[in-house]
């Protein structure tokens, strides 16, 4: 193959990603025009159109998408040995890309980065921190960050924190107008601060069990959010009952600021995993990363 051909490659497959030549082009680091012209070099070559393009977007053709699941793998590969060329040096390097949530960001590799990127001047590490799922193979991650019960079967995991804790809780001001309920089917008379998923749009079910029986409890109340911390301030101010994780409102219970009930179905759950693909074959500074943020509690 032409160096020009990989050339080109590379440009559909960028494309294709971004769904727009204008952010391709930025990424690239070249002219929309100039891309434009790459792509249609490679259609009249192969002899097929590669991409569907409207005022709007950009997405690939049945033949496009055939391309895509060749050149994805076999781009991955090339990038996973020129990144293992980084063990040649003396000192481990590279760029680490993570997807992850916020959460996840603040308790656990925050402080995990926060020490150990001190020690590798030359390794950088790039988070992206969203609540929604990323296909990391696609949008081209090195690793991510979620539960251990949300992860693919096809992935290596490994546990970087501990067990985690969702709780209802609620302001002492507003107990004084309700009484504390006592079972979850009592918050069907609560006033209840709904969360709205990202992934799905759906407002989430607070997930509880007790004694192997397990509940999905839809609650109703004033408010709606889709960011956690929203949910701690409304409770806080006196709005209803959050359903939060228990290690965001440490400092809140114990000034007593709120009050958690229900505690008895309330149990813990696998905490943060990091996975990424099994065929990947991780570089020096991804190996000390990972053995960096590892769970040894």
């Amino acid at each position: 193959m032409r160096r020009e051909e990989l050339v080109d490659l590379n440009a559909f497959l960028t494309v294709a990603e971004e769904q727009s030549f204008t952010r391709a082009a930025a990424k690239l680091g070249t002219s929309q025009s100039s891309l434009s012209h790459t792509i249609r070099r490679l259609e009249t070559r192969l002899g097929v159109r590669l991409l569907t393009r409207t005022t709007r977007s950009v997405a690939p053709t049945e033949a496009g998408e055939r391309l895509l699941g060749t050149l994805r793998p076999a781009l991955d590969s090339i990038g996973s040995e020129l990144t293992s060329l980084s063990d040649l040096r003396d000192k481990p390097a590279g760029t680490i890309r993570i997807t992850t949530s916020e959460h996840a960001t603040t308790s656990v590799l925050w402080p995990a980065l926060e020490a150990f990127l001190p020690h590798y001047p030359d390794i950088h590490v790039e988070l992206s921190v969203n609540s929604s799922f990323t296909d990391i193979v696609t949008e081209r991650f090195d690793a991510g960050v979620r539960l251990g019960e949300a992860i693919a079967k096809d992935m290596i995991a490994v546990r970087i924190g501990p067990a985690l804790r969702m709780i209802v809780v609620g302001a002492p001001s507003y107990f004084a107008k309700y009484p504390i309920p006592q079972t979850p089917h009592d918050l069907a008379d609560h006033q209840c601060l709904n969360f709205r998923l990202p992934t799905s749009g759906a407002l989430y079910a607070w997930e509880m069990a007790k004694d192997g029986r397990e509940l999905r409890v839809r609650v109703d109340g004033p408010l709606v959010f889709n960011n956690i911390s929203m949910v701690m301030r409304a409770a806080l101010a006196g709005f209803g009952l959050g359903f939060v994780m228990e290690d965001q409102v440490k400092a809140q219970l114990s000034d007593g600021s709120l009050i958690a009930v229900l505690g008895d179905w309330c149990p813990t759950f696998p905490g943060y995993h990091l996975y990424y693909p099994s065929r990947r074959q991780p570089s020096a500074a991804f190996a000390l990363l990972v053995d960096a943020l590892r769970y040894r509690g």
